[in-house]
């Protein structure tokens, strides 16, 4: 499972902020939470809710998405708590809601738990003695103190070290009884309940839970017909707790896990559904307005009707007024909210533009009707510029949060691969399989074994324990060819069984698996901000006070020229006066500014950018590796592994000194059998198959185990490896040394003429040469091929044609080096370069402005992916290459490398796009709302046409960014202008 060691080892907080957040909190432990924040309009909410977390104590970072809702905080447990968080963010004026743990769980697990063990059988002093010290004993046990009143036992012990039941079984064997209790270990969900309708059936749930051992608390909300349960993982599973509530209360209960994914995904339709519904309202509302306003007066009847006296007012100016005051005050409250919540914390966003245009628009059309009422002088009144102006505002808000909605869609897409269901072997006492029994996908836990059908998806990771079969993994790692998959074969969570019956063991649930792996990764991506947006944030933040003093300035400017006669009475219509004249300019200038478009002009071409390069199988982890990959100059390649297959087989061998060629293949494959070097593993296959070749009659050397390489080796001692070098060891008393010509050359070992005039002739050919020397005597040459990939040329030429300087690091000789780089026509190489090395020929690059890439898989990979502007961890790269790495790529494919670098500079093209987009949009709208054609042309903008064009600016941003789904990889063929005949 090369593939699926991809993501393991990738967290969030292990990018730093966990880092940032053990300094904080001086060194301690730190837990991530995911908040869903409720009431965000724009960037400068999104700061506020920021501001607010990381000004709570022992808050070490947090991240808030406008377009997911969420923000993710990572804190000190110790110093702040769920609740606080909360609490501060409702202080901050938003909603807030602490998602289950079953969403954020993929925080880094506890380096150790501390769990309680009862002990029976000690009787003094010497016994708690005896307990201790066998406990302290125990490899991963960091700590244990055990009470001889109380017969209880306290362990602090690594999970990925030692199991609960291996401390118990520890503690038997020295003669004492014991039990596990409870562990410091916790989980937090949420069930649904059906079938929770009387008083009688919420005590029977209490009920049940109580007596389910290792449940610590929980909270029955009738209402929702949930249960929050936080219990001890190391005491109970979430499928015991389920069957507890169905078989306690005999099946009339049933309890389901909620998909977290789901609750998101409903919470955002229920946003939609609900900003629909304003819409809806006010646009009903607005519909007689229009009517009165313009076909009334044309209809006899109407108008008769509408111009009946009622009081001081004909009825049409109370129905105006009654309308308008609904959609002002009812419909259009969120605005002032919003407003407010902004104004209190000392930021302002697009509501407090709303609120401003509105009520200026409504209270002046009040204030009309009062100066009517007592002087009789008819004035014009602009009610239905409030209404209309909220309607249009509330379509856009909708739209966009459509158009929002969609962004997102890689997430659901990722969700939904994942099967909601299983078929669970159930084994009686003798471990045979009685029963098949569908259960929640939600609720498998390791150690189970599931039937896998024909054209069905896999649940989890695992492996095959019976059956053969064909697999469809293009949905996970993006390779098309159906993988065959048999006996001990690891199988992919969400991938597509296709031809046989299979049963497959769970490894990896929950948030452990590949999928799951994916999605935080996305997650993560989208959550976080390209340093574009910095510029973008900063300006929305002053955008909403220059359009105000803009507007002020508008108002003033016309009111005084008007009052100066510098303009004719003409252009005054509807016998309004110069004040209102003046208003209605000021009006438009507010409701027509729009920041919005400014703050999603980068999250939301991040947002699809990631999901459209996750399903390429290119993870992307943020923003600002995406920007730093568009400016990519130079892209370093390592060659083992990455230009090359990294599937080494030796092609030549030679004995020299008169030595036996079995007995050197024999010691160089004992010596590098304790070596983890792909070109280590491939002399020791070869040693193997000569070995036995030679002897066709021999038993194969495998041990009782299965081991073909024991029986043998011979004995290596002192084992000492020379990181680009080789290795060295003692077998029966003798110094050998295997590996290239420095590491001999310091160990005063001569090369013969014909040695070096054959390892000359290797490494021209492409192969790499080891030398085997025993003390200091040369006893054998080996040469290694490993073919490159078939790629490997075009890819190299296509970054070429991009503009991008091609560079091979690697520590293999210079000839080999040479000859590997003409083949795939790299001319920049730099050889014999160590592991640190490679870091060093980084950063001189980077030292002469080049932004640089690197590309590798392993581990020696991983101070150089560091070190790099965008590390590309590729294919099977290790755990720790793909930690260090910025981008991830699922196959172990070169040409990702490109899609990589195009992805990246089509959306910094969109973002810019964008950022023109809503830059130009308030440049050219603001001057021409203020009425600075009107003069010249006449042209004028009524306030309910600018709140328009507001509300659809944010719209088309999205839809612009939205486009970015429709991207392709680029063609090898059309990018090297091939003609495929």
């Amino acid at each position: 499972m090369e593939d699926v060691r991809l993501l393991d080892a990738y967290d969030w907080e292990e990018r730093g902020v966990a880092a940032e957040g053990e300094v904080a909190a001086g060194g301690g432990a730190t837990r991530s939470v995911q908040v869903r924040v409720t009431g965000m309009t724009c960037s400068a909410c999104s700061t506020s809710v920021e501001v607010a977390l990381t000004a709570l104590p022992g808050v070490a970072g947090a991240s808030v998405s406008l377009l997911q809702n969420t923000a993710r905080v990572v804190f000190d447990p110790s110093l702040v708590q769920d609740d606080d968080i909360k609490n501060a963010i409702e202080d901050a004026g938003f909603e807030a809601e602490v998602l289950p743990d079953s969403k954020s769980a993929r925080s880094k697990p506890q380096q150790t738990l501390s769990g309680q063990f009862r002990i029976g059988g000690m009787t003094c002093t010497n016994c708690v003695n005896s307990v201790e010290g066998i406990l302290r004993k125990l490899p991963g046990v960091k700590r244990a103190v055990v009470a001889l009143a109380t017969s209880l036992g306290e362990v602090e012990y690594d999970p990925s070290l030692i199991s609960k039941d291996e401390i118990v079984q520890a503690i038997e064997d020295s003669g004492f009884d014991s039990s596990f209790l409870e562990s410091s270990e916790r989980d937090k969900t949420i069930l649904s309940i059906d079938g929770l309708l009387k008083d009688t059936d919420l005590h029977l749930l209490e009920a049940i839970l109580s007596n389910v051992n290792g449940v610590k608390q929980y909270n029955v909300n009738r209402e929702l017909a949930e249960v929050e349960v936080v219990f001890d993982t190391e005491v109970v599973g979430l499928r015991s707790i389920v069957d507890a509530v169905e078989g306690g209360s005999n099946g009339k209960l049933k309890a389901h896990v909620q998909n977290p994914y789901t609750h998101t995904n409903s919470a955002d339709m229920q946003e939609a559904s609900k900003m629909f519904r304003l819409f809806i309202s006010s646009f009903l509302l607005s519909v007689p307005l229009f009517l009165m306003m313009v076909v009334g007066h044309r209809i006899h009847f109407l108008s008769s009707l509408l111009l009946m006296p009622c009081g001081p007012f004909p009825l049409t100016v109370w129905l105006n007024l009654v309308l308008v005051t609904i959609i002002q005050f009812v419909i259009g409250k969120r605005f002032y909210k919003a407003a407010y919540r902004a104004l209190r914390n000392g930021s302002t966003n697009m509501d407090v533009l709303v609120a401003l245009g509105t009520s200026a628009s409504y209270f002046y059309s009040v204030s009309a009707l009062i100066y009517r009422a007592f002087t009789g002088i008819r004035a014009p009144t602009y009610f239905e510029t409030s209404a209309m102006l909220i309607t249009f505002v509330l379509l856009g808000k909708y739209l966009e949060v459509v158009a929002k909605g969609k962004t997102s869609d890689a997430i659901k897409k990722l969700v939904e691969l994942a099967p909601a269901t299983a078929l669970l072997l159930v084994k009686d006492a003798d471990g045979k399989y009685i029963q098949e029994k569908e259960i929640d996908a939600l609720l498998i836990e390791p150690g189970d074994v599931l039937k896998v059908f024909p054209g069905s998806k896999i649940p989890v990771d695992g492996v095959v324990v019976w059956g053969t079969s064909y697999v469809n993994e293009s949905m996970v790692t993006g390779e098309s060819v159906p993988v065959q998959k048999e006996i001990s074969s690891g199988v992919i969570g969400g991938t597509i069984n296709l031809h046989g019956l299979l049963h497959v063991k769970a490894m990896k649930v929950g948030s452990n698996t590949v999928l799951s792996q994916i999605i935080s990764l996305v997650e993560t991506a989208q959550m976080s901000k390209a340093p574009i947006q910095k510029f973008a944030d900063f300006v929305a933040g002053i955008f909403v006070p220059t359009v105000v003093a803009m507007s002020l300035l508008t108002f003033f400017g016309w009111f005084v020229c008007g009052s100066l006669g510098a303009y004719p009475k003409s252009w005054l219509s509807d016998g309004s006066s110069c004040f209102v004249f003046s208003l209605m300019f000021a009006i438009a200038v507010v409701v027509i500014a729009c920041p919005c478009a400014l703050g999603l002009a980068t999250p939301t071409a991040v947002m699809v950018a990631t999901g459209v390069g996750a399903n390429h199988g290119v993870l992307i982890k943020g923003g600002d590796a995406l920007e730093r990959a568009q400016k990519v100059s130079y892209v370093i390649f390592d060659k083992t592994g990455t230009l090359t297959q990294g599937k080494a087989s030796v092609t030549t061998a030679k004995a020299f000194s008169g030595r036996d060629l079995g007995d050197v293949l024999t010691l160089v494959a004992s010596a590098e059998a304790s070596s983890e070097h792909p070109l280590a593993k491939a002399i020791v296959e070869y040693g193997y198959h000569c070995h036995f070749l030679s002897q066709p009659n021999k038993e194969v050397g495998r041990d009782a185990g299965g081991n073909k390489f024991s029986g043998w080796l011979l004995e290596a001692t002192d084992f000492t490896a020379f990181p680009g070098r080789g290795v060295q060891c003692l077998i029966n008393g003798k110094r050998i040394l295997v590996g290239n010509r420095r590491l001999l050359v310091d160990n005063n070992v001569t090369i013969p003429i014909e040695a070096e005039n054959l390892m000359v002739g290797l490494e021209e050919g492409t192969r790499t040469g080891i030398l085997v020397a025993e003390d200091e005597t040369l006893i054998g040459v080996l040469g290694i091929t490993d073919p490159l990939k078939r790629e490997a040329a075009v890819v190299v030429e296509g970054l070429k044609k991009m503009g991008v300087h091609p560079v091979m690091v690697t520590g293999d000789n210079w000839r080999t080096a040479r000859a590997v780089a003409k083949e795939v026509g790299i001319e920049d190489v730099r050889a014999e370069v160590m592991p640190a090395g490679k870091a060093d020929v980084i950063r001189a690059l980077q030292e002469e402005g080049c932004v640089v890439a690197m590309v590798g898989d392993g581990i020696n990979d991983s101070p150089a992916l560091a070190a790099a502007d965008v590390g590309i961890a590729i294919g099977g790269g290790t755990d720790i290459a793909v930690e260090a790495a910025d981008y991830v790529l699922m196959r172990n494919n070169l040409e990702d490398v490109i899609t990589a670098i195009d992805l990246s500079r089509k959306t910094f093209a969109r973002i810019r796009w964008n950022y023109f987009f809503a830059t130009a949009y308030n440049i050219v709208a603001i001057p021409v709302a203020a009425g600075v054609l009107f003069p010249f042309t006449g042209i004028r903008l009524p306030p309910w046409l600018a709140g328009a064009c507001m509300a659809l600016s944010s719209v088309s941003v999205v839809c612009s960014s939205l486009l970015l789904r429709r991207y392709r990889k680029p063609r090898l063929t059309t990018l090297l202008e091939i003609t495929v005949e």
